[in-house]
């Protein structure tokens, strides 16, 4: 191996052919095998960063996986005039964390009579705007979902048309809004799909957490049907897994890991995005529409108890959710159907079930079983290397950020063993890794973080 010492200068070829190794584009280096150097992609990256070709912001995990890095720059048609419910008395409101640049749901609610609450869903109208086969829905298609790197987002649709169909982002904007009529144990009289105009109000979760704190409507209304809907699922099997959550940021200068706070109204918003897959799923399923239902089979056994360690055990226990163009049951969610409809300016299959519905809705045919399952395939394909591009990207950063401190002193918890071999998960980093300790699960170790290794995406812990 090369020491500090005899590090060679790279011509511009050599340090091409370096670079298309490291960045999974091609599969073999002249360059490196003259210099007899393993002929790997982690190999070519530790050789650039020692030469101070690539430095640690440099992440190539996107490009090698196939995920696309091109920002889309398609022209955005405007919206058609077209017959929509008006809406726009009803208070709305979009609730997304700090910086949010692309909100893409709303929440809000309307008494009826006899006592049920109607809990309405806007979801911004993008397929007003992307019909099926068009060019930026193929674009769409290609990318299968919205690439969230730490220090970038390629969005899967062009930032013009996020712009347009963002809810929020002006006056009153066009939707498909999705209903449930709920009684007050959580219990849906009925649901019902429409196209709407609406009037939104944009909030951080920690400004929604205050109106609620505060007693506002209809933040308490939301609030108490959230906890019934969540019983109710409970009450079927539905898994709750928590673990900890944490953003990250990055650039040139460096990376930040901070934990998510968790108020009660992020809590709340994700079970009215669930109640609106659950409603979306029942509609389609009723007037025969095929979607992208999202499934998932029972989990392969029963994990009982409190603390991370059962919350990994847990999380483990869980099939991956699978689309299909025909309803089946979702047992991690605890529903007897369901489809991801709240997030179409992000994920492809979204996009599908807006599609499929606008078409019902406008009198015009949906797309067949056959073609949501070619949709389903190619998106899923796409979509996956784009979240593994994610996790791997997150990784890079969260090491950056460890590194920078290799004095400080983390708390670790053994969160799963195989023989003399643990797993330690550190909650302020979201971060696992293999530790070697005879410490039982749950057991809270100190432990500094060394040998940080980012081409090879590893670190050691070492008990303090």
């Amino acid at each position: 191996m090369l020491d500090a010492m005899t590090l060679p200068e790279l011509t511009p070829a050599q340090r091409t052919d370096v670079e298309l190794l490291a960045r999974g584009k091609a599969e073999k280096s002249r360059t490196l095998r003259e210099m007899n150097l393993p002929e790997t992609p982690e190999s070519a990256h530790t050789l650039l960063l020692r030469l101070g070709i690539w430095n640690e912001a440099k992440t190539p995990y996107a490009d090698r996986l196939g995920a696309t890095l091109t920002h889309l720059t398609l022209d955005v048609p405007d919206f058609a005039d077209e017959d929509r419910l008006d809406l726009t008395h009803l208070p709305a409101y979009a609730i997304d964390d700090e910086g949010n640049r692309d909100p893409d749901d709303a929440i809000g609610i309307e008494a009826l009579e006899g006592g049920l609450i109607r809990l309405w869903v806007h979801v911004a109208d993008v397929a007003a705007l992307v019909p099926p086969e068009s060019e930026l829905d193929l674009e769409a298609r290609a990318r299968g979902a919205t690439l969230y790197l730490p220090d970038q987002t390629i969005g899967m649709l062009p930032d013009a048309l996020i712009e347009k169909t963002g809810l929020g982002l002006h006056d009153t904007m066009p939707a498909l809004s999705i209903s449930l009529d709920l009684d007050a144990d959580g219990n849906a009289d009925a649901v019902d799909v429409a196209l709407t105009t609406v009037r939104i109000t944009r909030l951080t979760y920690m400004g929604a957490q205050a109106k609620l704190e505060a007693g506002e409507e209809p933040f308490v209304t939301l609030a108490r049907l959230a906890h019934a809907s969540k019983e109710l699922r409970d009450s079927e099997g539905a898994l709750s897994i928590e673990l900890p959550e944490v953003k990250i940021s990055a650039d040139e200068n460096g990376a930040s890991v901070t934990p998510l706070p968790k108020p009660e109204m992020r809590f709340v918003v994700q079970e009215c995005m669930t109640l609106a897959g659950w409603a979306t799923a029942i509609y389609a399923d009723d007037h025969d529409i095929p979607l992208p239902f999202a499934t998932q089979a029972d989990p392969s056994r029963e994990v009982r108890g409190e603390g991370l360690g059962v919350q990994w055990a847990r999380r483990r226990t869980l099939a991956r959710t699978r689309f299909q163009p025909s309803p089946g049951p979702h047992s991690g969610m605890g529903l007897d159907l369901y489809a991801q409809a709240t997030s179409p300016m992000r994920r492809y299959l979204d996009l599908v079930v807006h599609q499929q519905l606008r078409a019902a809705l406008t009198g015009r045919e949906p797309q067949g079983g056959k073609v949501v399952a070619a949709h389903i395939a190619q998106a899923t394909l796409n979509a996956d290397a784009t979240r593994q591009a994610e996790r791997l990207s997150r990784k890079h950063h969260t090491l950056r950020y460890a590194a920078a401190q290799p004095d400080r002193e983390w708390e670790a918890v053994v969160v799963d063993r195989r023989g003399p071999q643990a797993t330690l998960l550190i909650p302020e980093l979201a971060y696992d890794l293999p530790f070697s300790t005879p410490a039982p699960v749950g057991t809270v170790l100190r432990v500094r973080l060394v040998d940080i290794n980012l081409p090879a995406l590893s670190m050691r812990a070492r008990l303090v």
